[in-house]
């Protein structure tokens, strides 16, 4: 029997159905599972109500509970429990071997040396001659070691560039939340390492696009979307015709602008006909396009971002299962990300916290009650000497902030 109680009823070895309420509010990925301990009781303080399954776990301790804090709840029969993938059970992010704003320093350099690489690979593929992606390879590996050292430092800084090199450095983004992903999917070195390379290639056929319909510094009417449409074939052709490119990137070229709806391009495939890379590399593909500055438009903030593509996912544009791992991949609090304290502070995400995605390291710098700056402050979240927590993202434009990127970049 499925029933619906408050937080405050459940206890050690009740069976819990459904977390009410946006995912994105909680730690639990999976949809359904048997409270086993004080841990999971004190993370799910964060939701008003759970439906419990009693007829796989215990019951209400009292049958007089008041019916007006209970109530039972029929859920339709062509309603399947949400499945989700073997995720661990823990949602604390990958362990770091060394700090966030250690590994700026090399993340940096990783950058830089990309920006200059992929600029030499689409000039080739724009002349016409043959790619060869093995050249990709060490940097796919610089890259991995970086996400491996510490995941959010390169992630957050290839979210960072010029209208001038996006095309370029929008796959290299690419490539570390493929890694990312990848790492959080559980793949193995060899299926990472495609991952990452299939991240840098998959855009190779904006090369042979004409300049002027992919730099235009406005929306692409429906004549030149249509011409735009054209570049995961033309990638294909490229990669096919080039040297040490296997079946993943040339998948994940061909395929990362599908959606499991059946509503994408170019072969409108659907569910279980595309494929987990290529459905890793759609939800990577799009994060990085929406938090990224355009000539026409300005980047999505991180945690925004994160919220809108949970219901383009509910949409039927990424997998759930794919997307649910890519958001605990960067955290539901992305760095950049501008939050609200309870305490009435603004501050940017600086790290992804070591316990929980709800309690990662921010900067604050402005009071909301006194409608002013203060002097800036790290603060550890999931430090257990601080009561305060995060109540809502915000959106930069909507305090007129111009560039909070400053309070995550490493320090002067």
């Amino acid at each position: 029997m499925l029933r619906k109680i408050p937080i405050q009823q459940l206890r050690i070895g009740m069976f819990v159905h459904e977390v009410c309420g946006s995912w994105l509010d909680h730690p639990f990925w999976r949809a359904s599972f048997v409270v086993r301990d004080a841990r999971q009781l004190k993370q799910l303080a964060v939701v008003k109500e759970v439906i419990i399954d009693t007829s796989k776990g215990l019951d209400v301790d009292s049958p007089s509970v008041p019916m007006d804090l209970m109530d039972d709840v029929e859920v339709p029969h062509a309603t399947p429990a949400v499945e989700v993938m073997d995720l661990p059970e823990d949602e604390a992010p990958l362990a770091m071997s060394v700090s966030f704003q250690q590994e700026l320093v090399r993340a940096s350099r990783i950058v830089e040396q990309s920006r200059g690489a992929m600029k030499s690979m689409f000039n080739d593929a724009r002349l016409g001659k043959a790619v060869d992606t093995e050249h990709c390879l060490p940097l796919v590996d610089d890259i991995t070691q970086s996400v491996s050292r510490n995941p959010g430092a390169i992630v957050s800084l290839a979210r960072l560039k010029t209208s001038d090199d996006y095309t370029y450095m929008h796959s290299v983004a690419v490539c570390a939340l493929m890694v990312s992903l990848a790492k959080h999917l559980h793949l193995n070195e060899a299926d990472t390492r495609e991952a990452g390379l299939a991240g840098l290639v998959h855009d190779l056929g904006k090369a042979l696009m004409p300049l002027e319909v992919l730099n235009k510094p406005g929306a692409l009417t429906p004549a030149e979307f249509a011409i735009m449409k054209g570049h995961p074939e033309a990638g294909h052709r490229m990669l096919v015709e080039g040297n040490g490119v296997g079946p993943i990137p040339l998948d994940v070229c061909l395929h990362h602008h599908e959606k499991v709806n059946g509503k994408g391009y170019p072969h409108g495939l659907q569910g279980d006909e595309i494929s987990l890379f290529a459905k890793m590399g759609a939800v990577c593909d799009v994060y990085d396009a929406i938090t990224s500055n355009r000539p026409y438009k300005a980047g999505w903030d991180p945690a925004e971002s994160i919220q809108k593509m949970a219901q383009w996912a509910k949409d039927g544009h990424f997998d759930e299962r794919i997307f649910q791992a890519f958001v605990k991949s960067i955290g539901i609090y992305p760095t950049g990300s501008l939050v609200k304290l309870k305490s009435g502070r603004l501050g940017v995400v600086v790290e992804q916290g070591g316990k929980s995605l709800l309690s990662p390291m921010v900067r604050v710098f402005f009071s909301t009650k006194a409608n002013e700056p203060i002097p800036p402050q790290l603060i550890d979240l999931g430090d257990g000497s601080t009561t305060d927590q995060i109540v809502s993202r915000e959106s930069p434009s909507t305090w007129g902030f111009k560039n909070i990127d400053q309070f995550w970049m490493p320090q002067a």
